[in-house]
């Protein structure tokens, strides 16, 4: 192929990607939009007076974080008091400890340097606009989204892009891999809800794109290396086991760069340590997030025990006794069947990932041995993740990620796995065969995509069919 074709292919290709981002970008932006819900326990009581019955924010998981936002905005601190048990503003990821003052405070469970960071886009919004989340939430949460979901999903399907004109060898296994990235992961399923599963793969895109400049092209600017261990560090700040990708590139470019990688990589991760456990510090006067203080036998360590009054009743934690899935599978093996190929399968929603299982082992049989160092970091990090999921975890924990759509503590994995498809796409681009049975692999993901419409905390739609087909779920 020519010079001039090639570019003129290049072109082609590029205004391929910019169509499926624009497609996926609005696809997004249009659900958040939408997004509405009812609560259910105010409903039932709206017989006995008016009550505020919608919220745009979706399950317990996002309002937890968003009352420690509302907190410290419009409270200047951490405790949730203020807030939790407003109307529309109830949650269950709640902990309840002492504070510096003595006495008993209600906390967000959720690690606080997301929400921390998001507070200081919230008091921007509130100085220039005036509006609050107690009075104008769907004016002020869509736009919050819009800015800390949509637009970085953007930036990762740019990076990506550039990544896929870097590994790949064929026009149509390029633009399939790419409609995968914009169309085909639970990713835009989440980015209506705050979350901290697409700031991960946001990070992990990024903390992957400087590995691939630094490691495969031979680049040496500092300023890679800085984003490099910013990037990971924050993936790991979103992610813990993504603390195995971080030590994971830190050996590649330790191994490769060492100089650089202790001028720029390992002060910025630094940077990122740091502020975690100073802003753990400053919310919960401990080092360790609340997620770690749930001691069976200290009561001042188990956070998660306590009592609280709604409306003159006094309830108690929900964590004190768990309702269905959330008491966890009693078996590993049948916990890893469901996380692998069942009901919350990754491979049964989304089966278009068995292309980057075989991507991996073409790429680990390449000639070219940056291809095969990322192969083996990418998969080797995939068995480490699932092993601590699967096996790991008491069984409170494999809960499959609670009401939601899909596996999602796996979803940062996606554009390390986008990368490692390139080669089985390609190899299928050889056959009308193989395109055709791509296509179907990335229909029955797409279906799995949409099902949840805009409300990703539901349960897969082959958890809905196996209860329709007499399974009697948790």
């Amino acid at each position: 192929m020519t010079v001039s074709n090639e570019l003129h292919s290049a072109r082609l290709r590029w205004g391929i990607y910019l169509v499926l981002i624009a497609l996926a970008t609005g696809n997004m932006a249009g659900r958040l939009l939408a997004v509405n819900s009812v609560d259910k326990v105010a409903l039932e009581k709206a017989r006995r007076g008016k009550e505020i019955l919608q919220r745009p924010f979706l399950s317990a998981n996002d309002r937890s974080r968003w009352m420690t936002i509302r907190a410290l905005v419009e409270h200047g601190t951490y405790e949730i008091d203020a807030i939790f048990g407003q109307p529309t503003w109830d949650s269950i990821d709640v902990v309840k400890h002492s504070g510096r003052d003595g006495k008993l405070h209600f906390y967000s469970s959720k690690p606080p340097l997301l929400a921390t960071l998001l507070a200081g886009e919230y008091w921007l919004i509130h100085r220039i606009s005036g509006w609050t989340l107690g009075e104008q939430p769907y004016e002020v949460g869509r736009l919050m989204l819009l800015m800390v979901n949509v637009l970085p999903l953007v930036l990762m399907y740019s990076l990506l892009a550039k990544l896929v004109e870097r590994f790949g060898t064929t026009d149509w296994g390029r633009i399939f891999v790419m409609a995968v990235a914009t169309l085909g992961t639970l990713l835009t399923t989440f980015a209506v809800v705050l979350n901290n599963h697409v700031v991960a793969a946001v990070s992990a895109a990024i903390a992957l794109y400087t590995l691939v400049r630094i490691y495969c092209d031979g680049e040496r600017q500092l300023r890679y290396f800085a984003l490099a261990g910013l990037a990971a560090a924050f993936t790991a700040a979103d992610e813990l086991p993504a603390l195995a990708f971080l030590a994971a590139i830190g050996v590649m470019l330790v191994w490769r760069n060492p100089r650089e990688s202790f001028l720029a990589f390992a002060p910025s991760v630094l940077v990122v340590v740091a502020a975690f456990f100073l802003i753990n510090y400053l919310a919960h006067d401990s080092l360790r997030p609340p997620y770690m203080h749930r001691s069976a036998t200290d009561p001042n360590d188990n956070w998660y025990a306590y009592e609280y009054s709604v409306n003159g009743e006094m309830r108690n934690s929900y964590w004190l006794d768990r309702q269905g899935i959330d008491r966890g599978e009693p078996s590993k093996w049948n916990y890893a069947f469901h996380v692998l190929v069942g009901h919350h399968g990754i491979l049964s929603l989304t089966p278009v990932w068995l292309l980057s299982a075989w991507g991996a082992l073409l790429w680990l049989n390449s000639p070219d041995i940056s291809r095969r160092d990322l192969a083996a970091m990418i998969a080797t990090l995939t068995i480490i993740c699932l092993v601590f999921y699967i096996g790991l975890r008491p069984q409170e924990d494999r809960n499959y990620g609670g009401m939601t759509s899909g596996f999602r503590w796996m979803f940062w994995f996606a554009p390390l796995w986008l990368v490692l498809m390139l080669p089985a796409a390609d190899r299928l681009a050889r056959s009308n065969t193989g395109m055709a049975a791509a296509t179907v692999l990335l229909t029955w993901s797409v279906i799995s995509v949409s099902y949840p419409t805009w409300n990703p905390w539901t349960q897969p739609w082959i958890y809905n069919w196996l209860q329709w087909c007499g399974w009697q779920g948790f």
